[in-house]
């Protein structure tokens, strides 16, 4: 990126100006509209640009200096922990967090706040891809090898992602991929512009994706394609998976999946014919209450055909945010310390104590998930710090978060913009944003980058760091807390030190020679060269060998049934990003996507009645959603897909199913039963938590933290 000068009348004193930088490895200088545009958010017309405290007496946001705002703040914490006991205390982190603010937010929590009660949105995004890579192969980075070696393999089967619109820039490694002469197999229930790209398209009934890798599994069994010596030297595990593959024969696997026979046949003739072949996962198959099941199923499938921990073969998740990877690494999360390491491992606990200055057992252990945090507002979690996530929006069964966010005794959010939840808040600290603040995080192929401050923030904005070392130094913590982010990066090092995802050997000055460098790097004598391509001569489990893991079909959550026929799946579209609410903000962005609307089967509009681009309600039994109809045949008749990136009547997220995964506590975004209706057939049963849709600023009582409309706001919607 480059700066030129400001526009008259735009506020500020610099603007930014994107500049491609074709050279870069992983998407070489190509930007998607998002990228673009993000610029935009900067302006002081659409971002915070001064605290905001609410009026006890008027129930109203107004702006406030930020010793007044960071005083409020620590009072609310400190007075909750006093009363409540510490683990009243909630902090909520994001999946965009830089690792330095990542690692300092978690630190503040189970040192200043002493709380348990600590996860972040990044539980939403790769949880079950994450908890299946450490059970196949005892390390979890969303890509064990460079994006670029995805172009050089034989066959991709890519499952539940839709790049084209999700992340446009890595579509181009397909793209060559097929170039080179390689397959392209798109797994998912919608035909997107993902999918037209693919030798072969499976559109397998949401919620069936382990059913779909049983099955093909048991064809690489019966049509004599397993790897025998690789199985026999590198695995463990095998006789239970076989046998529980065998189980779903392909008959079997089609009624389930709706997915002929001759496809999964050709699937596993694709995958196997190639000299080498990658499965990759997204969203789809993960965001399932079986979701690290259904993950460990496609493990199952590269590791049974010898296509995993060898060169241009294996098996990656993609993330979802922008430090999906990192944010998960150094300790926002509810059961992990810095470095990847577990919160319950003594020799963990000791070490991050050590370099933090404290004894062990002064740290707390593992508290909740994330939707259990959220669950538990107002009740047994009474306060609550919120950073870089907006969970009204991006919750599962949001309406009913949103009523427990509003039941909080004190709730603070830094965020650059007044979003939806900051319009909660009883004090909103706004906080820089890419631009314009120096950190490091870490992509989807475990590349640690460095991002360098470009413009100076406006006056009334500080960066989260200074956030959480004025909060932690009036709540008894003078030091511990630098805001200078590459004095953080150089604590995170050594307490990542021997870590799983070991940054001890990256510094900021080797990030930026070297275009990022590969965890795990360890520090010693000789500079480490990074990891870039994992597990080509051990899986890092303790006997080098990765283990499958035996699984079975079950069903989703919610199936069909007479009151609700129909399934709902979610996702995103190219010109929004998860809750929208910088790229809501963004004008040529609104313009491409202007609201949520709902794609349904022309089939299935037919018999609802309704037309392309009339209101169509979808109720679940967790509440009501409307907006306008988009009617095509790229989706199973069987099925709605909704965008989430939107509030108000068309949230998807108010029908969607918090069931969570029993390993990952991963919720079902992806599938859940609903009925489908003309947006003015409206029946009151099953409207469940939609009675508090669309309450906004007013629907909460006056009194304790009053929501009544922000006044003085610069930036607002």
């Amino acid at each position: 990126m480059g700066l030129r000068p400001a526009a008259p009348g735009s506020g500020s004193a610099e603007v930014v100006e994107v500049v491609e930088r074709t050279a870069f490895p992983v998407n070489r200088g190509a930007l998607c509209g998002k990228g673009r545009t993000a610029p935009a958010v900067l302006s002081s017309r659409v971002r915070l640009t001064g605290p905001l405290v609410r009026n006890a007496g008027t129930g109203r946001l107004e702006p406030a200096g930020w010793r007044e705002a960071l005083d409020r703040v620590a009072a609310g914490l400190a007075g909750t922990r006093a009363v409540h006991g510490a683990d009243a205390v909630g902090v909520f982190g994001g999946g965009g967090l830089t690792n330095e603010k990542a690692y300092a937010l978690g630190k503040f929590a189970r040192l200043v706040l002493r709380t348990s009660q600590i996860d972040y949105n990044g539980r939403f995004c790769m949880s079950s891809a994450a908890a299946a890579h450490q059970r196949a192969f005892g390390l979890d980075r969303g890509l064990p090898f460079p994006l670029a070696d995805v172009a050089r393999t034989g066959c991709v089967v890519l499952v539940g992602s839709n790049l084209a619109e999700t992340m446009p820039p890595a579509l181009r490694h397909l793209s060559e991929l097929r170039e080179n002469g390689g397959r392209l197999i798109v797994v998912d229930p919608r035909r997107t512009p993902t999918a037209e790209q693919a030798d072969l398209h499976l559109a397998p009934r949401p919620g069936t994706d382990l059913a779909l890798a049983l099955g093909l599994l048991h064809l690489v069994v019966a049509e004599g394609r397993v790897d025998e010596e690789f199985v026999a030297a590198r695995t463990a595990g095998w006789p239970e998976a076989r046998a529980a593959a065998m189980a779903h024969w392909p008959e079997l696997v089609e009624r389930i999946t709706g997915v002929p026979l001759p496809q999964l046949r050709a699937t596993v003739g694709m995958f196997c014919g190639a000299p080498s072949s990658m499965v990759l996962t997204a969203r789809g198959p993960e965001q399932q209450s079986k979701g690290t099941d259904t993950v460990g199923a496609w493990i199952n499938l590269c590791l049974a055909t010898g296509r995993a921990g060898r060169p241009l073969s294996g098996y990656g998740c993609l993330t979802g945010q922008g430090n999906g990877q990192g944010g998960r690494e150094h300790g926002q999360k509810a059961d992990q310390l810095p470095g990847y390491r577990k919160l319950t491992d003594p020799a963990a606990r000791a070490h991050v104590a050590r370099v933090w200055g404290v004894p062990p057992e002064d740290l707390p252990g593992p508290g909740r998930s994330a939707y259990e945090l959220l669950d538990a507002l107002g009740t047994d979690v009474r306060s609550l710090l919120l950073m870089g996530s907006n969970p009204v929006v991006s919750a599962p069964r949001a309406a009913h978060v949103e009523g427990r966010l509003r039941s909080l005794d004190f709730l603070a959010v830094a965020d650059v913009v007044l979003s939806e939840t900051a319009r909660l808040a009883d004090v909103v600290l706004p906080v820089t944003q890419w631009a314009e603040e120096t950190g490091t995080t870490t992509n989807l192929e475990g590349r640690v980058l460095l991002r360098r401050r470009a413009v100076t923030p406006p006056p009334g904005v500080r960066t989260d760091l200074e956030v959480l070392n004025g909060l932690a130094a009036r709540l008894g913590w003078e030091k511990g807390f630098p805001t200078d982010a590459e004095e953080v990066f150089e604590e995170l090092r050594r307490a990542s030190a021997g870590g799983p995802a070991d940054y001890s050997g990256i510094t900021y000055r080797r990030i930026a020679e070297e275009d990022g460098v590969f965890w795990p790097c360890p520090d010693g004598a000789r500079p480490h060269p990074g990891t870039p391509r994992l597990f080509l001569d051990r899986f890092a489990t303790e006997d080098g060998r990765a283990r499958f893991a035996s699984v079975a079909h079950r069903p989703a959550a919610e199936e069909p049934d007479a009151d609700y026929p129909v399934l709902l799946t979610t996702g995103r579209v190219v010109s929004q990003y998860q809750s929208g609410a910088q790229t809501r903000r963004v004008p040529e962005l609104n313009a491409a996507a202007p609201g949520p609307f709902v794609e349904l089967h022309p089939r299935l509009a037919e018999r609802v009645g309704v037309a392309e681009g009339e209101p169509v309600a979808v109720v679940s039994r967790r509440g009501r959603a409307v907006a306008p109809a988009r009617v095509t045949r790229s989706i199973r008749p069987d099925t709605v897909f909704m965008p989430f990136h939107w509030p108000g009547e068309g949230r998807a997220n108010t029908l969607t199913n918090p069931a969570l995964d029993p390993v990952s506590r991963m919720p079902e975004f992806k599938v859940c039963a609903v009925r489908v209706e003309a947006a003015g057939d409206v029946r009151d049963e099953g409207a469940g938590d939609a009675r508090v849709e669309g309450a906004g600023d007013a629907g909460r009582p006056a009194g304790r933290g009053g929501r009544a409309p922000v006044r003085g706001v610069t930036g607002g919607p």
